[in-house]
Formats: structure tokens, sequence, C-alpha cells
């Protein structure tokens, strides 16, 4: 198994014009943001970032002007999961060529499929290229989980396999993950209020779409967890927590583009149909913000 990605991962948002077209220098402020904050990668095209609204043309402009900007300071993590196998393939292929380091993949989220469906575009689209491949699972959107058991059994058979992003909000099953098969896989656990719990456990590291707004704060978390100072850091979590969990208590991409604004970086509205968020839980997150600064400075 690869050791090589660890730690915290940004899904990054993606940024629009008035016009809906992407917005291609805020893009690079962001990338920026998070890596100046000292975060071990970058995710380009995954939930966070509006993947479901955006053209595969527009997926590989994101991309790449996410490799671009990174210029190889950290990781930039790929999402290439399509509705189809060739689409995925080809999005895989062509992220692999613009210098992707690893290949992120959503399996098909339209047409709910089998679980066999599912581990045959797996295996189709991993073995389509040769940089490592973060497997992404997200039952509550793709209608299929990927159960410890079936993650193993594909590390095994498809030697490029090497993480998976679990976002199934299920805690024994990233725990099954994280004790009984990180020897074959690494675990990136991607619902945000687990991120303290899932480090002091032992996961390859977090995906966390709040960390466009908090990134000095998570890595901070994250450093101090890795250094063996769990009082520390769950001080810090206990200041942090109520930051995440107003993010992911209303309507999380409008929230992350919100928080991005209010902390000076305008990232634009979302893309249609999804709307800004409304007065009441625009007002919770500058809350939560407020209250995160005068505690932590």
């Amino acid at each position: 198994m690869s050791n090589e990605l660890r730690g915290v991962l940004t899904a990054l948002s993606t940024p629009f014009n008035q016009d809906e077209t992407l917005d291609v220098e805020t893009l690079r402020r962001i990338v920026d943001r998070s890596i100046d904050a000292g975060v071990d990668g970058v995710v380009a095209a995954g939930s966070t970032g509006e993947v479901g609204a955006l053209s595969s043309e527009e997926r590989l402009l994101l991309i790449t002007t996410v490799i671009d900007q990174a210029n190889g300071r950290v990781p930039v993590i790929a999402n290439t999961g399509a509705t189809s196998t060739a689409e995925a393939i080809r999005l895989s292929q062509a992220a692999e060529k613009a210098g992707a380091d690893v290949l992120m993949l959503i399996t098909p989220y339209y047409e709910p499929l089998s679980l066999e469906e599912t581990v045959t575009y797996i295996k189709d689209v991993a073995r389509s290229v040769t940089i490592p491949v973060m497997l992404y699972n997200i039952p509550a959107v793709t209608g299929v989980n990927l159960d410890p058991a079936t993650v193993r059994a594909l590390a095994e058979e498809v030697d490029n396999i090497k993480y998976i992003k679990d976002s199934s909000a299920n805690w024994e099953q990233a725990l099954q993950l994280i004790h009984h098969h990180s020897d074959v896989i690494g675990t990136f656990i991607g619902w945000d209020v687990y991120l303290y719990s899932a480090l002091a456990e032992g996961a390859a590291g977090v995906m966390a779409g709040t960390a466009n707004v908090v990134p000095n704060e998570i890595v901070a978390v994250s450093r101090l967890i890795a250094e063996g100072d769990l009082t520390g850091a769950r001080a810090l979590w206990n200041d942090l927590y109520p930051v995440i969990d107003a993010l992911l208590s209303v309507p999380f991409i409008p929230a992350v583009k919100a928080g991005l604004s209010l902390q000076g970086l305008p990232a634009g509205a979302p893309r249609r149909p999804t709307a800004d968020l409304n007065a009441e839980d625009l007002a919770r997150v500058e809350q939560a913000l407020s209250a995160l600064k005068q505690t932590v400075g």
C-alpha cells in the first residue's frame, strides 16, 4: 500500500462568475489559501466543488487549473468519476496526462447500480490509468455502499487502488476500514464532523470541504494529533467544532461559499438551481466564525 498521501485534503469549492462561468482567478486564490495554510493535498471537482453541475469540459479546465496552481507544492486529487464507464475513463486518462497525482472515483449516481456493477465499473476505470486511485464511497448519493470487505477485495485485486474516501457517515464502518484494512488501503474520512475522531483513531487523513473556510485550524488539529498532543488537539477541536457543525447544518455548498466570502474571498453564488444561504442560515455561519475568531485569534 502507498503511504504517500496522508493528512488534510481540501475538497475545493468551485467559484463562478456572475454569468456562471468558471472563475479561474478566484479558483487559483482558493487553491493558494489552502496550500498556504499547510494542507497536505487539494481535491478538484469533488462534491463540495459542485461536480454534478459541471460539464466534462469544465471539469477538465478545473482540474488542469488546480494542477497548474498547485505546481507540485501538494498532491492534486482529481475526481474523474462519471455516470458512464467510457466517460470516467476519458476524464481519468486526461487528468493523468495533465499531471494529477491521484484520481478519485465517485461511482455512477444517476441510476443506482448493483454492487456487482459498481465493482466492475471501478475495476475498468482504475485499470485504464497507472496513477493511484481513491475510491469515493458516498452511498447517500450513489445508492451503493462500498462495504469494507468489498473495498479490501478491490485493493487486493487492482494494484493502483490505494485509498478510499469514506463519506458513508457510518462510524462503525469507518473504524473497520481504519483498524482492519489499513494494510491494503489508506482511509480518508469525508464526513467533516468526524475529523478529530478519525485522525485520533489513525485514519490516513480527512477530506474536508470545511477546510476551504478554516484551513489553518483544521491543519493545526491534524498536526497536534500527529505529534501526539491529543489534549491540545481536543481543546482546539472544541473551539472549531461549532463552525464545522454550523456549516454542515445548513445547505453545505452555499455554506462553504458564504464562509469563504466572510473570510474575505468571495467565490460567487452556487450554480443554479442551488441557491445562496437564506439570511437565517448565513447569520448562523457568521456567528460561528466570529466566535472562533474571538476564541483562537
